[in-house]
C-alpha cells in the first residue's frame, strides 16, 4: 500500500468516525447545549483538544491512546468548521447591521429633503 493509499484510508476512517459521532451526539460539538457551560463551539472544541493532548502527555503514545489520535484529528476538523461558522456569523451580523442602518432613514416631516438616520 502506497502512502497515498494510506492517507486515503485514514481520511475515510476519520470521515466515518466523525459522521457516526455527529449522528450519535446530535452535532453537540458545533451546537452545544450550554447547560453547564456558556462556551461557544470554538472554545468547547479547544477544551476537548486540550483534554486529549493531556491524555497523550500523561500516558504517552501507546495502544490505549491510539483512539485519542483519531479523536484529535476529528476535533481539529470540527474546529476548522466551527471557526468558519463563527466567521460566517460575524460577517452576517455585520451585513445585517449595515443593512438596518441604511433602512432606518425617516423624514423629519418639516422638510422632506432632510432625514434622520437611526443607527443601532
Amino acid at each position: 500500500m502506497t502512502t497515498k493509499d494510506k492517507i486515503i484510508s485514514k481520511c475515510r476512517e476519520l470521515e466515518s468516525l466523525l459522521l457516526e459521532k455527529n449522528q450519535k451526539y446530535g452535532d453537540a460539538a458545533l451546537d452545544p447545549m450550554n447547560v453547564f457551560s456558556k462556551a461557544n463551539a470554538v472554545t468547547g472544541i479547544k477544551v476537548r483538544i486540550d483534554d486529549k493532548l493531556k491524555r497523550i502527555k500523561n500516558a504517552g503514545l501507546v495502544e490505549d491512546t491510539e483512539d485519542t489520535l483519531q479523536d484529535l484529528a476529528g476535533y481539529f476538523i470540527l474546529l476548522m468548521i466551527a471557526k468558519e461558522n463563527e466567521s460566517h456569523n460575524i460577517q452576517e451580523h455585520i451585513r445585517q447591521r449595515e443593512s438596518s442602518s441604511y433602512q432606518s432613514t425617516t423624514s423629519t416631516g418639516e422638510n422632506p429633503e432632510w432625514s434622520i438616520e437611526h443607527i443601532d
